[in-house]
């Protein structure tokens, strides 16, 4: 069997990137023949080997519009190679994906990872919509991240009978308690709560901002990531007069985020739209043992993931005072805290690990 994954871009940005580049490494670690095709974002070559079953094929980027990259490269390399391969798992949403292979002619079986519906680019979607009808209709398999987005999309409504739920998972983390302890002695006394993301509207950090107002001073939040939201993000925190309160940590590297997930007491996120499917950092967070504040977003997987009451508690979206008041209820009382840790723990081993996903991915390959 030779698969191939197609869509998005490298360097790695976001979760769907992630999940991509995690099961072509995964697939080919076990000498399953993956490779995976995207868009080339950065500079450096792009066509390379990644181990003796795996490659990764670049394309270079001609433009970007609403956050697709645009490949007329990818549109005539799917077509020269695509019949080498026996699957195509192409991960929406991405347009430039999906009329690549729409282009190619290709006859073989097609898994479509519905990672998440178009939310935002409305003028898009009304262009995409055709081609979305078609990939979803041309799909052997529609594989969704949870239950509840496969319930809950519309533009896959009446495919029930093909689809099937595959849980992202991640690799342990690796232990850092140098570093962890580094970052604890920066804010002695205090309970850190963590938070990881681009700063960009729907991720609610205003709201995460909002709610240090009804936290008292035993508490930090540490927000790292950045993004076009940060210069008013920054006005907020010193409007409210919250600089000893919350920290934007600005980009942290891959290899410091182990540490910041370790030094913290609780992981919170704060999202307000659908556009956040599934929230891989709730996982990551979950695998050190810690407890996540998140939100209850309606048709998103994220409480899921997040189960209340086990791994944590999911407030009401866009809600300051819910946030703080759930992150109290947890982080005040010890016992219960550990508890929640201890339940996080666990959720992530049961649900969520790296071996999980890529033994149940070898399954829907094999399904019928």
């Amino acid at each position: 069997m030779k698969i191939l994954q197609l869509g998005k871009f490298y360097p790695i940005k976001g979760g769907v990137e992630k999940v991509m580049y995690d099961l072509m490494t995964g697939l080919s670690e076990q000498g399953i023949d993956c490779d995976m095709m995207c868009t080339f974002a950065g500079n450096g070559k792009q066509t390379f080997p990644v181990n003796s079953h795996a490659w990764l094929l670049g394309c270079k980027k001609w433009m970007q519009c609403a956050s697709t990259m645009i490949s007329p490269e990818m549109v005539f390399r799917l077509h020269r190679i695509c019949k080498e391969y026996d699957v195509i798992h192409i991960h929406h949403p991405d347009p430039m994906a999906c009329l690549a292979l729409f282009f190619s002619g290709y006859k073989g079986r097609v898994i479509l990872h519905w990672h998440s519906d178009i939310v935002k680019q409305k003028k898009l979607l009304h262009v995409y919509i055709p081609f979305q009808k078609w990939l979803v209709k041309r799909a052997d398999v529609i594989v969704g991240t949870t239950p509840v987005y496969l319930k809950a999309s519309p533009f896959i409504a009446g495919m029930q009978d093909k689809t099937c739920c595959l849980p992202i998972g991640v690799r342990p983390l690796p232990e850092m308690p140098e570093e962890a302890k580094s970052i604890r002695d920066r804010y002695p006394g205090k309970k850190i709560v963590f938070s990881l993301g681009r700063l960009i509207e729907y991720k609610g950090y205003r709201y995460l901002v909002e709610a240090a107002n009804y936290l008292n001073d035993d508490y930090v939040i540490l927000i790292g990531g950045t993004g076009p939201l940060q210069a008013s993000l920054e006005q907020q925190i010193q409007r409210s007069g919250l600089e000893k309160k919350v920290y934007l940590l600005g980009f942290l590297p891959d290899s410091l985020l182990p540490a910041y997930y370790q030094a913290c007491d609780m992981f919170c996120l704060s999202s307000i739209q659908k556009s956040e499917a599934f929230g891989i950092v709730q996982i990551e967070a979950m695998s050190c043992g810690k407890p996540v504040v998140a939100t209850d977003i309606p048709g998103s997987g994220v409480p899921w993931v997040n189960m209340h009451g086990v791994s944590g508690l999911n407030v009401p979206v866009g809600d300051a005072r819910a946030l703080a008041g759930a992150i109290t209820e947890i982080l005040a009382d010890d016992e219960k805290y550990a508890a929640f840790a201890r339940q996080a723990l666990e959720r992530y081993r049961t649900c969520f690990t790296y071996e999980k996903m890529i033994t149940n991915c070898l399954k829907i390959y094999s399904m019928k």
